[in-house]
């Protein structure tokens, strides 16, 4: 079995785990009101803001071994610039105040998510960040296929609302075919284990971010 193979098995439960977290769950009912989904950009945009100073920061501490990854990370970097902005576009389009959200405090999940994978990248392996990687992406692109149209439906949103989970569809096959082919090529067992183990930690740190996102009656108390 292939690493990339080896790492979606060995963290299945984790993702199973973090995919039945009730408000997921209404979503992919379209159970959802427009407020949650401007409640989930929002935390959004205060993780993806940082991912290009996260992969420059990873790509910064790579010894000279690790140089084919390095040039990896620039080709993401260029593909990941300014997607903070999609997600503003998103808010805006349906409804909400994206210069408000900009400036907001992000929710202490979100905080702590972020946080986690600076400190593992400078002070543990940076090339555990892949694990954040695997875990937000597949993420991303499970809720794009299978929750865009129907929340878009379900809430009657213009499609300009929904630009940041579209880029993560289930079109995007060739970006996951370029990850998994990153991570076949790791061959050193400690760089597996740091990628194992930050995907574990992320799902059940990306999973309190939609922990903490409004249902019920948070929603009438304005509850983040």
């Amino acid at each position: 079995m292939n690493f990339f193979d080896t790492l979606t098995s060995l963290t299945e439960p984790e993702r199973q785990q973090l995919l039945s977290i009730p408000i997921i769950q209404d979503a992919l009912q379209g159970k959802v009101v427009t407020a949650q989904y401007i409640a989930f950009l929002s935390q959004a945009y205060h993780h993806v803001k940082h991912t290009v100073p996260l992969l420059m920061a990873c790509g910064s501490r790579l010894d000279g071994k690790h140089e084919w990854l390095r040039t990896a990370i620039a080709e993401y970097i260029e593909e990941e610039v300014g997607h903070q902005e999609w997600i503003l576009s998103d808010i805006a389009a349906c409804g909400g105040d994206p210069e408000r959200e900009r400036h907001a405090r992000p929710h202490a999940s979100t905080e702590l998510m972020v946080a986690y994978a600076y400190h593992q990248i400078d002070r543990g392996n940076p090339v555990g960040f892949f694990g954040m990687v695997h875990v937000l992406e597949g993420t991303s692109t499970a809720l794009a296929t299978h929750a865009a149209d129907t929340i878009r439906t379900a809430l009657s949103l213009p499609g300009e609302g929904f630009s940041y989970l579209s880029s993560h569809g289930s079109l995007d096959v060739e970006h996951v075919a370029f990850f998994a082919g990153l991570m076949n090529r790791l061959e050193d067992e400690s760089d597996r284990e740091a990628v194992i183990h930050m995907a574990r930690m992320m799902y059940g740190l990306y999973g309190n971010v939609f922990r903490s996102l409004p249902r019920g009656e948070q929603l009438f108390a304005g509850g983040r």
